[in-house]
């Protein structure tokens, strides 16, 4: 269950919504929401987590980490199974607010997905209920879309609004998350940015991630705007850097305040001159998942 970040019947559309417009901030001071400093983050020892360890506290945010395996560099981290969830509902006591990465980051079983993302995730919005916590951010997955058809034009960003297509079990779960943090925020006022990640690694090491890159640079701006931004009720947004090549409209997570400043553009040349483009009717050509649609789940 470790938690490192890497990242078809059609399914209703998510319904995710605001009240946050135009080019409100982190930093701009609404008198009904004050920007939280402490923040559970779960999932603290996979890849997206130790990028968020290494540049929330830059912003003043004072982290609690946890995970299901001890956490590098962090000997005050806490082992929490989010299966547990007494031990969830400890780890959110006395928190602002929580980032949510823990889970299983790739596709698996069902029972596992089920136990872990599905179960787990209901714990923590439990937990963060009981205990009062003013904001969610939601590590979700652009694999809730996976097999939706890449875009035909370079130019067209697919909206926040497309409906759910997941390519896994795993993509299944973050829909699910979506809509969990939708309830929470209609009907216990749990406000939520569910970020639909892309691929956050250190550079792009796919002809897909040349769309789909999030930099660990503009990944701490991202979740920083998200933790911050006032007026959030839920919103579903996407995260990747601002690249030339991306699918996604960067619209919704710019209206929290993000300002991405990377872009995998100058990766392209090297990366397709020795991995070359995807061949036209290969899931990496066809759809937004790329390999994720042609992924089993392991047999037990």
């Amino acid at each position: 269950m470790h938690t490192t970040h890497r990242l078809g019947a059609r399914m209703t559309a998510p319904n995710p919504t605001s009240s946050a417009d135009g080019d409100t901030g982190p930093d701009s001071g609404a008198d009904a929401y004050t920007a939280p400093r402490t923040v559970l983050l779960t999932g603290a020892a996979g890849g997206l987590g130790t990028v968020l360890r290494a540049s929330l506290p830059g912003y003043g945010y004072r982290l609690r980490s946890t995970d299901i395996v001890p956490v590098p560099g962090d000997p005050d981290a806490l082992l929490v199974d989010l299966r547990d969830q007494d031990a969830v509902r400890e780890a959110v006591r006395g928190v602002d607010a929580v980032v949510h990465l823990g889970g299983l980051s790739l596709e698996n079983t069902f029972d596992r997905i089920l136990d872990v993302n599905i179960r787990g995730t209901q714990h923590l919005y439990e937990a963060a209920r009981q205990e009062g916590v003013r904001r969610v951010v939601f590590a979700s997955s652009s694999h809730t879309v996976g097999y939706t058809p890449r875009p035909a034009k370079p130019t067209e960003d697919l909206p926040v609004l497309t409906p759910y297509r997941p390519d896994t079990f795993y993509g299944l779960s973050k829909c699910f998350g979506e809509s969990l943090a939708q309830l929470y925020a209609d009907r216990f006022g749990v406000s939520t940015v569910s970020i639909r990640i892309g691929s956050c690694f250190p550079e792009p090491t796919s002809y897909r991630m040349l769309a789909t890159w999030l930099s660990a640079a503009d990944a701490g701006r991202l979740f920083h705007a998200a933790l911050g931004a006032p007026d959030v009720h839920h919103t579903v947004v996407y995260g990747t850097s601002a690249n030339t090549r991306g699918w996604w409209d960067l619209a919704p997570a710019r209206a929290l305040g993000y300002r991405p400043q990377d872009d995998a553009e100058p990766y392209a040349a090297a990366l397709i001159a020795a991995r070359g483009e995807p061949a036209p009717g290969s899931a990496e050509y066809e759809y937004l998942g790329g390999a994720f649609t042609e992924m089993t789940a392991p047999d037990r």
